[in-house]
C-alpha cells in the first residue's frame, strides 16, 4: 500500500502538516526535524502524487535551469547538483543554454518556459540590468552569478574579488612575482572576469606590486583552446616570461599547462598556475590543478530553497536576498602542493569530500 503523509507524519513523531512543508522544500522547519522527516520518507518509500498536488494547487512542479554552456564542466556540474537537489523536492527541472547570447536569454526570459515552470533559475551573461528588470514580477525567478540585480530577483553568487585576492595571493606567498591574469573579457557584460581581474590586482597592489598591462591577457571564452592562445601569445612576446598564472577558469588552465609543456616548462617549478572553479578534470590532470573551488552544492540547494519560499509563499513582502555561497583555495601540484590520493579526488567530485 502505498504510504501517505500520515504514515510519514506518525513515523518521524511531527505533524501532517510539518511533513507537508518539508515535501514541498518550505523553510519553515529546522534542520534537525527536516532530517528526520526526510529518513521517514525514504523509510516508507513515499512518493507523492505529483499530479493531483499540482492540479489543487495550480502548479507544474516544472522548474527551468538557464545556463551559458551545457558543455561548459563548471555548468555541466552545477546543473547535475540542481538536478539533484531538485529531486529532493519532487521538482523535475527542464534544462536550456543561451551560449552567452543576448536574443536567447532574452527569449528564455520572456517566456519561452513561463507557462509550464513554476520557478526559474538563470545564470545570465550577455543581458544587463535593465533588460533583466523588465522581468521583474512574472515567475519566481534566482539569478546566479555575478551580474548584479540590485533588488530585482534573489541572487546566489561566489564572492569573486575576494576569491581571486585569495588565488593571488596564494601565488605570491610561494615567492611569484610575475603573475599573469588570463582571463579577462572586456566584451563581456556578466562581471565575473571584471571581478576576479579586480582581485588580483587588489593582491598585487597590496604586496607593493603595480599591474602589468602586458600580464592580463584577454579571452573571447573560458575555454581550453583560449588558454592555450593566451599563454602562447604570453610566452610569444618577447619580455620576461610569467612565473606564475591565475586563470580565471579551470578550463583556460588546463590550456595553460598544455602550452607550458609543449614549451618545455616545469610546473610548478618554472611557472606556477592556479585555475578557479575546481572541476573534476583538474583534479586528475598532470601536475593536479590548484584551484578556487566555489561550493556548487551549496549554490544549487541555496537557489532552489530561495525559489521554493517564493513559490509557496507568493506575494511574500520578503526582499529579494543576496545570498554569498563559501569558496576556498584547493592547493594541488600546479603551486608545488601533493597529489591528493585517488580516493579523496573521487570523494570530493560530488561535493561531499574533505578540504584539502
Amino acid at each position: 500500500m502505498r504510504a501517505s503523509l500520515k504514515d510519514v507524519a506518525a513515523r518521524a513523531g511531527v505533524s501532517v502538516r510539518t511533513v507537508s512543508n518539508v515535501v514541498n522544500g518550505a523553510a519553515s522547519v529546522s534542520e534537525k526535524t527536516r532530517e528526520r522527516v526526510q529518513r521517514a520518507l525514504d523509510e516508507l518509500g513515499y512518493r507523492p502524487n505529483l499530479a493531483a498536488r499540482s492540479l489543487r494547487a495550480g502548479r507544474t512542479g516544472l522548474i527551468g535551469l538557464v545556463v551559458p554552456e551545457l558543455h561548459s564542466p563548471y555548468f555541466g556540474e552545477l546543473a547535475g547538483l540542481v538536478v539533484e537537489a531538485a529531486q529532493r523536492r519532487s521538482w523535475t527541472v527542464i534544462i536550456d543554454q543561451t551560449h552567452g547570447r543576448a536574443d536567447v536569454e532574452r527569449r528564455l526570459l520572456e517566456g519561452t518556459h513561463a507557462p509550464i515552470v513554476d520557478g526559474l533559475i538563470i545564470s545570465p551573461w550577455a543581458l544587463g540590468a535593465e533588460e533583466l528588470t523588465e522581468r521583474a514580477g512574472a515567475t519566481p525567478m534566482v539569478l546566479l552569478g555575478e551580474r548584479d540585480p540590485g533588488r530585482l530577483a534573489d541572487h546566489v553568487a561566489v564572492d569573486n574579488v575576494l576569491a581571486a585576492d585569495e588565488a593571488t595571493r596564494h601565488l605570491l606567498e610561494a615567492g611569484r612575482r610575475r603573475i599573469a591574469a588570463i582571463g579577462p573579457q572586456p566584451g563581456l557584460r556578466n562581471g565575473t572576469a571584471e571581478q576576479r581581474l579586480a582581485g588580483y590586482r587588489r593582491a598585487l597592489r597590496r604586496a607593493g606590486l603595480d599591474p602589468d598591462p602586458a600580464l592580463e591577457v584577454p579571452v573571447a571564452t573560458l575555454h581550453r583552446a583560449a588558454g592555450a592562445r593566451a599563454m602562447a601569445r604570453l610566452l610569444d612576446a618577447g619580455g620576461p616570461a610569467p612565473d606564475a598564472v591565475f586563470a580565471f577558469s579551470d578550463e583556460l588552465a588546463l590550456g595553460v599547462l598544455l602550452v607550458a609543456r609543449e614549451r618545455g616548462l616545469q610546473v610548478p617549478g618554472d611557472l606556477a598556475v592556479v585555475g578557479f572553479d575546481d572541476v573534476e578534470d583538474g583534479r586528475y590532470a598532470n601536475p593536479s590543478l590548484t584551484t578556487v573551488s566555489p561550493d556548487k552544492a551549496q549554490i544549487a540547494e541555496r537557489a532552489l530553497q530561495c525559489l521554493a519560499d517564493r513559490i509557496y509563499s507568493p506575494g511574500s513582502a520578503v526582499p529579494p536576498q543576496r545570498i554569498t555561497v563559501p569558496h576556498r583555495l584547493v592547493a594541488r601540484e600546479s603551486t608545488g602542493h601533493p597529489r591528493p590520493r585517488v580516493e579523496e579526488a573521487a570523494d570530493r567530485t560530488d561535493g561531499r569530500g574533505p578540504a584539502s
